[in-house]
Order: structure tokens, then sequence, then C-alpha cells
């Protein structure tokens, strides 16, 4: 998690499985990417907006704050939850690779269960995969890569790449400041 959440250095175990766990679960990834792109919200606003039963949206905010990336902002009734900035960087066990957790990817997985592209990539590439497929979606907004270079790199077919990298586009322009001309003049094929 983000050094910013002024958690002791002793608690990095307990900020990596409240991570992971964000990750294997679609749904509780769904919602912290709620209350992060929100700022704060309710219970109720939970239930409206991600058209979730009370008991299940009361069950999912608690297991955020009890896994920690989420916190209550307002004791008073209705209470107000935020979600923690999460930034976490893990390497392999060879070391021959780095992942950054963010609330990004977070965000991604937690589509799993509405795009099939999102959820197909996954089971094919992981989450570590799908982390690297953010990267290069990120790059791709910015017109710094394309399609092609994408799937060269990681041996993947173009047209796989290019599905990812459309299913990523939505979270990319709502986590990362991508300047709409470098996206426009990348596929008209000019360097920016």
């Amino acid at each position: 998690m983000s050094r910013t959440s002024n958690r002791a250095d002793g608690d990095i175990v307990q900020d990596f499985l409240s991570v992971a766990n964000l990750l294997k679960k679609p749904q509780l990834a769904k919602l912290y990417a709620y209350l992060a792109r929100e700022g704060e919200a309710t219970v109720q606003d939970v239930m409206e907006d991600l058209e979730l039963a009370q008991g299940t949206a009361y069950s999912y905010v608690n297991r955020l704050v009890d896994a920690q990336v989420v916190d209550v902002t307002d004791d008073e009734q209705p209470r107000r939850y935020a979600a923690r900035e999460i930034d976490l960087t893990v390497t392999t066990a060879a070391g021959d690779r780095e992942y950054t957790i963010t609330s990004a990817l977070i965000d991604a997985v937690g589509r799993r269960e509405t795009d099939a592209d999102i959820d197909t990539y996954i089971d094919r590439h992981g989450v570590a995969g799908l982390a690297t497929a953010l990267t290069y979606a990120v790059a791709r907004e910015r017109g710094e890569v394309t399609h092609r270079l994408m799937a060269e790199d990681l041996e993947i077919s173009p047209l796989a790449a290019e599905m990812i990298l459309q299913a990523l586009r939505p979270v990319v322009h709502e986590h990362y400041n991508i300047d709409a001309d470098a996206h426009h003049n990348s596929e008209k094929g000019v360097n920016v």
C-alpha cells in the first residue's frame, strides 16, 4: 500500500494479503474502485450505484474495512467510507519481473465480471499479465506504442493485444491523465 497510509513497515505482509484478496474477488475490487473514484460514499450510495442488496453491500464494505483498504471517514450515521490509496510493488520469486499494483489494476480486475475480454485475458495470462497489459494500455493511449508492438513483445496475437487494449481504455482514462492529442495523433501514425 502507499506509504501515505502511515502503516508500519512490519505490516507489509498484511498489505499484500489485503491487496491479494481484492485481486481474487472481482466484486470487492469493483467496490474498492468505486470508492476510490467517488472519494467517499455511504453504504446506501453503494447499494444504489452498484445495484447491490443491502446485506451484500454491508458485507462487502465491512470486508474492505477489515482488510484495511477502506477507512471509515465519518462515524456519524450514515457512515461514510473512502478507499485508501494502493501502490504496492511486488517482485516475482525469480526476481525477473516487478509488478505495481495500483487502484487502476484493481479497477480493471473489478471489471472482470462485466467485460468478457478482461475475463478471458486474466484466465490466459493471470493478474500479472493484466498488470503488464495495463502498462501497455497507458503507453498506447499516450501514443507511445501500438497493439502490434505489444503483441510482439508479449508473444500474443495482434488481435488479442488489440482486444485487451480496447477493454482497458476506459480504465486508463479514469485513472491516468492522458493527453487527448497524443492518442489521436498515434492513430494517424504521427509520432508525439
